[in-house]
């Protein structure tokens, strides 16, 4: 039996939201301080989870009953073996006018050891101090997103080819995936949950602009993020221009 205490602790921050798939369980906010650029920055930290991963075969996704059980089974339920998306959000994002958000998909090899073959690392920094900069919005990190959607180890296998010459959609779709799998369901709903004033999309990809714009949100526009160009990347952002459909660079690829 879980105390009564921790159940009231834990309830207080654990929200749900309709998705397109159902319902997701959304927790937060939690302070998470962040050090960018020598500097230290206090985002406000959110985690979501798919209801039916979490919840009883019959009853409410939310409700103190719910939670208590819910806690109960986090230690069983390997969830360290799944992917979990989540937010950081900066300053008053739910009433400021105007909020610049990025839709990052997670990228281990540029995000996390600083791989020059893509600008992904690049993009989530630069990203957070946009954002920072302009006073408020949101980062959301997105699971499942690994390699436009074809997970870790088969991104390997990928990067194996594009080292004979294969581009980044030729690799994927010699593997027998498309060029980008990608979904951005549950992310939208819990945008819409969090704000529903206009918001600034941080990209150079169409495809995430159209299904920003495909829920209703208020859309102020989009903001190109193109830098960190080097012989290592080189065709691979060749390629996400002439291949994936991404707007021109306005910076010159060398």
């Amino acid at each position: 039996m879980i105390a009564e205490q921790i159940v009231n602790i834990l309830d207080d921050k654990i929200q749900t939201v309709k998705s397109t798939n159902g319902t997701v369980i959304l927790v937060g906010p939690i302070n998470l301080p962040v050090e960018l650029d020598g500097l230290t920055h206090i985002f406000q930290w959110y985690c979501w989870l798919p209801c039916k991963d979490l919840v009883k075969s019959s009853g409410d996704c939310r409700d103190k009953e719910q939670t208590e059980f819910l806690i109960e089974q986090l230690s069983a339920s390997n969830l360290a073996e799944k992917q979990q998306s989540s937010a950081l959000v900066y300053g008053d994002f739910r009433n400021h006018e105007d909020a610049l958000i990025r839709m990052h998909s997670i990228c281990h090899t540029g995000d996390i050891f600083g791989s020059k073959r893509c600008d992904c690392g690049y993009q989530l920094h630069q990203s957070m101090r946009m954002i920072i900069a302009h006073g408020t919005g949101a980062l959301f990190y997105l699971a499942n997103h690994e390699g436009r959607g074809i997970g870790l180890f088969s991104k390997a296998m990928a990067y194996l080819l594009q080292e004979k010459g294969y581009d980044t959609v030729e690799a994927n779709l010699e593997l027998g995936f498309q060029d980008d799998t990608r979904n951005y369901d549950d992310t939208l709903h819990v945008l819409r949950h969090l704000r529903d004033k206009p918001v600034t999309l941080i990209t150079n990809n169409p495809k995430k602009l159209d299904a920003l714009q495909a829920t209703g949100m208020n859309v102020d526009g989009r903001i190109p993020l193109w830098g960190d160009i080097s012989e290592f990347n080189k065709k691979y952002l060749e390629t996400k221009v002439k291949r994936s459909g991404h707007f021109d660079s306005e910076i010159t690829i060398p």
